[in-house]
């Protein structure tokens, strides 16, 4: 028996409504969509006019500029890791996958731009393409392929550094150092990368068949097989690209530093995990966009910013508010979800 896929089928559900309820849509419907939505922008902004009545030199240029560039190499991540769990899975490796990326690009800097870049899209797509195949293939679950992933990158990491005690370095002078160092009409390079990676993004999750697939998986995988969406290959496409946002965003940060630095990306799938959480991408699949992991990013960038304004706190407190937000964000998530659902 065959199954024709159409257009409004491969939407995410919340696109995928009634007539009634699409052209009048009740006011607690309109809210919780709203907040789900866009609570982490309000929160975001919020933030951020606090900051600028208590602190004076959190609004000057070089502080803006300090925190945009910081956020951009997490961005990359979190923009990679928003795919993966709009299909309702998750990317333990992308932490190490940063910092292999970071030393290859670093190595490969001696000869020339082009391998700096390639080399760590490669090898870190390779790894993403593998997590996707025993993931989708193999019916094994997200977290322990990608937990094997995370070990084995950081087990490559070490032995191409000699357990971390050869530090390679970027040449100063070289095209690749200034696409991390680098500046256009005053911003810095990878700020204008980052924002050109996410509006593509966006396109290709909102605008393009693929993102239909992903959210179609996100949302029920076994109804989106039954209207023929491609589900071992869109699970293999979005690890594949959450690797090599991984590499990339390592790649960067290492023209950014002139250096690969084997010690980074520690703890780093934890931070883009709770930023596309944070943003309003919901764990369980189905539902998400780019836009609110950017803002994530930014919101948490903000609050270590803030923390180290007040100088008095430990920089442990950052991750202390970051998990309590977390929390709270993923409760309201339930909520509102539940609320959505009973309307």
């Amino acid at each position: 028996m065959t199954v024709e896929t159409t257009e409004a089928e491969l939407q995410p559900a919340s696109a995928r409504q009634g007539p009634d309820k699409a052209d009048a849509p009740s006011r607690a419907e309109r809210f919780s969509a709203l907040a789900q939505q866009h609570g982490a922008l309000v929160t975001l902004l919020v933030a951020m006019v606090a900051a600028s009545l208590s602190f004076d030199t959190f609004l000057t240029g070089d502080n803006l500029e300090n925190m945009a560039l910081s956020s951009a190499f997490l961005a990359v991540v979190a923009l990679g890791m928003t795919f993966v769990i709009v299909t309702g899975g998750i990317d333990l490796s992308v932490g190490s996958l940063f910092a292999l990326g970071g030393v290859l690009a670093a190595w490969g800097s001696q000869y020339g731009t082009a391998v700096a870049l390639l080399l760590p899209l490669a090898v870190c797509g390779l790894i993403g393409v593998v997590n996707g195949l025993l993931i989708a293939r193999s019916g094994l679950a997200p977290f322990i392929v990608t937990l094997a992933a995370m070990l084995g990158a950081r087990g490559i990491l070490l032995a191409i550094t000699d357990e971390g005690s050869r530090t390679y370095l970027v040449d100063k002078d070289s095209f690749f150092a200034t696409l991390g160092q680098g500046s256009l009409l005053g911003i810095g390079v990878p700020i204008w990368i980052t924002v050109a990676l996410f509006i593509l993004g966006a396109v290709v999750l909102r605008l393009t068949r693929f993102g239909q697939y992903v959210y179609a998986v996100g949302g029920n995988e076994d109804a989106a097989a039954l209207m023929g969406a491609p589900v071992a290959r869109t699970k293999i496409a979005v690890y594949a690209l959450s690797g090599l946002c991984a590499g990339l965003a390592g790649a960067l940060n290492a023209s950014w530093l002139v250096s690969g630095v084997t010690i980074l990306g520690s703890g780093m799938e934890l931070e883009a995990i709770s930023a596309v959480v944070i943003g309003g991408t919901l764990l369980s699949g189905g539902f998400g966009f780019v836009s609110g992991s950017l803002v994530g990013v930014l919101l948490l960038k903000v609050i270590q910013n803030v923390i180290n304004q007040i100088g008095s706190l430990d920089s442990a407190y950052q991750q202390v508010v970051s998990g309590a937000f977390l929390a709270v964000v993923v409760v309201a998530q339930t909520w509102l979800g539940r609320r959505r659902r009973v309307l």
